[in-house]
């Protein structure tokens, strides 16, 4: 981490680097000064945070020897006391933990007979005025009863524990992320497994040619129907998928397949429950969290942490070494980062000024928690992935902290995916705005690394709709036959491929899709609730289509794998930005260099181009790639790898050498070119 010295010399790099933070440099240099001044206040000696991040050894459950020792954090208590299975679930003395400190530290240590593997257990806490039963803050197992549906702590010692086979994989460019959710990946209705996931999925991931898995929903969530975006249990792998040793061995079988698994992260809230989760733990709404108005997002019904309490940040830098040592993670996609960078949580902010990003309404100790994290996670492994769900923009977000960033290696660039629904949704085809497009594809800071996306799970949940689903309609539900010639499904096929290609092409260093979207999945997700009767119908992914020849579900994946496989043959993303060559918005028609390859698309829903002129260095040029293929539900318009050759003309632009191609361009279709 910087000192003051290196800070002022920062700071003056940052503004020389986008000179738009000028009037606000006052401001940045708070934020580098409270981020350097809470690191000074937490490492240890050796100048870095890793001692501090072991809270999850301290307390919690832990064999000693033959003994247990259960130790807990919780100042406002006046007594604790251990309950469960072995004490008949009743709060007796000889199960009372002790004080040891004035700031909460209680203890109890037990002998080795009095605990078995699979007990069940809780704590009874009370304070001044009340009492309630409360699921230890760092439990590692935690379980719900299928009958009476309680959650409760749940002693873990099985007779084998999971052993290692296979080294974190090897960082392979550019990712290519494929984000999932093991509940929801089986075709049957129910709730999948870490097994199944294991099983039946990874080797569908590792065939659609991404290279990394990231993996929803772990951490213990009470409500299934959040997604997992509710957490109660930090420490605690989400039991309804399996053991712990189970999601250990679906990140050891990923990691044999050379796939990364990057876990999602929600350090931006917690659930409100208050037996199951961190409210009101030891009585007072402020041990983790904000007292009052603050404590609350009311948007979320959810709490919001205190991160400038030192026990909070060690509870959460802790929980992010515990993901990463215990079960083997490649990092992290930091969850509602938007929502801890501001007070008001960017809830209906446009972020149109830079004056937005600093200010009263800055949390500048979510800021810090956010550059200490990173700091942390990269010094434990180098390697490590770390990814910010931001929508505001936030200049430095994803810059390196030696650049007085807050450290991220990514950002999701999240407004392409709502512009390609506020098109698909609202846009008229015939009306679609190439510059528009092509602005909102490559708005990005030049010094930050960012994943594009064309859709992710948010817009697959009810209340969207996928861009297939959404560009089809019903007749997704009937015309999906590859001999049937319905033309809104040839529509919403080919725009599907668009989409998804020029997303891709012009993505900054990475590229998502959500589990089931490259084949086109139909309808949305819905999981069980009193709304739709507890059904899982909604809450699963229906791989028969994918895997049915007479379907075209298999083009469209067919599509999505070949567009992958050409990223990576030509190393695509080794340069980082992709170069205009020609936009037309009458014709619909965007074209664009990059890595060597020119991308050139024709969006016009019923115009195909021929003789088309586009401005083009010398050369001769094969076609490589395109949508039109019939293997991708293409209509074959196009001759396969044909060739072909720039002419000169002097009032061509002179820019590109004085010569152009002439080309065909099908209505809705993309082609790639070459150089031979």
């Amino acid at each position: 981490m910087w000192d003051a010295c290196e800070e002022s010399r920062l700071a003056d790099r940052i503004l020389e680097e986008d000179p738009w933070l000028r009037p606000h440099a006052d401001g940045l240099r708070s934020r580098l000064r409270h981020i350097r001044l809470r690191f000074a206040s937490l490492a240890g000696g050796n100048g870095h945070l890793a001692d501090l991040a072991t809270a999850h050894h301290t307390f919690g459950l832990h064999r000693r020897g033959a003994d247990w020792v259960f130790r807990e954090w919780a100042p406002n208590a006046t007594a604790v006391y251990l309950i469960g299975d072995f004490s008949g679930w009743q709060a007796l003395a000889e199960n009372a933990l002790q004080r040891l400190t004035a700031d909460g530290l209680w203890e109890l240590r037990l002998a080795g007979g009095r605990l078995q593997h699979g007990d069940l257990y809780r704590l009874h806490i009370q304070w001044a005025g009340g009492q309630g039963e409360r699921i230890p803050a760092y439990a590692r197992r935690v379980v719900q009863d299928p009958h009476t549906l309680i959650f409760n702590a749940q002693v873990w010692e099985p007779p084998e524990l999971h052993r290692w086979r296979h080294p974190l994989p090897e960082a392979a460019g550019a990712l290519l992320v494929y984000e999932a959710h093991v509940g929801m990946a089986q075709e049957r209705e129910g709730v999948g497994t870490y097994h199944e996931f294991a099983a039946h999925i990874l080797p569908r991931i590792a065939a659609a040619g991404y290279n990394t898995i990231q993996l929803m929903a772990v951490q213990e969530h009470p409500y299934y129907g959040s997604f997992g975006y509710q957490v109660s249990n930090f420490f605690a792998p989400s039991s309804r998928f399996g053991t712990p040793e189970d999601l250990k061995a679906l990140v050891d079988r990923a990691h044999a397949a050379g796939l990364r698994v990057v876990m999602d992260l929600v350090h931006s809230h917690a659930v409100a429950n208050e037996v199951e989760g961190l409210s009101r733990f030891d009585g007072t709404p402020y041990q983790y969290f904000h007292d009052g108005p603050r404590g609350r997002h009311h948007a979320w019904d959810s709490r919001c942490f205190d991160y400038a309490r030192s026990e909070v940040l060690a509870f959460l830098l802790s929980n992010c070494r515990y993901w990463l040592e215990e079960f083997h993670f490649d990092g992290f996609r930091f969850d509602g980062v938007t929502s801890m960078l501001y007070l008001d949580h960017g809830l209906g902010k446009a972020f149109t000024s830079y004056a937005d990003y600093f200010g009263a309404n800055v949390d500048e100790d979510a800021v810090a928690y956010l550059a200490l994290a990173n700091h942390l996670v990269h010094h434990l492994n180098p390697a490590a992935v770390t990814i910010a769900e931001d929508i505001s923009g936030l200049p430095g977000l994803a810059a390196p902290l030696s650049r007085g960033g807050l450290g991220f290696d990514y950002r999701f660039a999240m407004g392409i995916a709502d512009q390609w629904i506020r098109l698909a949704k609202d846009v008229r085809d015939e009306d679609w705005p190439m510059s528009g497009i092509w602005y909102e594809l490559t708005n990005r800071r030049a010094d930050e690394q960012s994943i594009s996306y064309a859709e992710s799970h948010d817009q697959a949940l009810v209340g969207d709709q996928t861009l297939m689903f959404r560009l089809a309609g019903a007749a997704i539900y009937d015309h999906m036959g590859i001999h049937d010639p319905d033309l809104r499904v040839a529509r919403a096929m080919a725009l599907h491929n668009l989409i998804r290609l020029v997303t891709l092409a012009t993505a900054g260093h990475g590229y998502l899709n959500f589990m089931g979207n490259e084949f086109g999945h139909p309808e949305w997700i819905d999981f069980p609730r009193e709304g739709n009767q507890w059904s899982y119908h909604y809450a699963r992914r229906q791989w028969r289509l994918v895997d049915d020849p007479q379907l075209k579900y298999r083009q469209l994946a067919a599509f999505d794998r070949a567009m992958l496989a050409l990223a990576r043959e030509h190393r695509l993303f080794e340069e980082a930005w992709p170069r205009l060559v020609f936009e037309h918005n009458e014709d619909k028609v965007l074209a664009f260099a990059r890595a060597g390859l020119l991308f050139v698309f024709n969006f016009h829903p019923d115009r195909s181009l021929a003789d088309y002129r586009l401005p083009y260095r010398p050369g001769a040029y094969r076609m490589i790639f395109t949508s039109d293929d019939p293997s991708f539900g293409g209509h074959a318009r196009l001759a396969p790898l044909q060739t072909h050759f720039t002419l000169q003309d002097p009032g061509a632009d002179q820019h590109a050498g004085g010569s152009w191609l002439s080309l065909y361009l099908p209505s809705r279709c993309a082609l790639v070119l070459a150089p031979e």
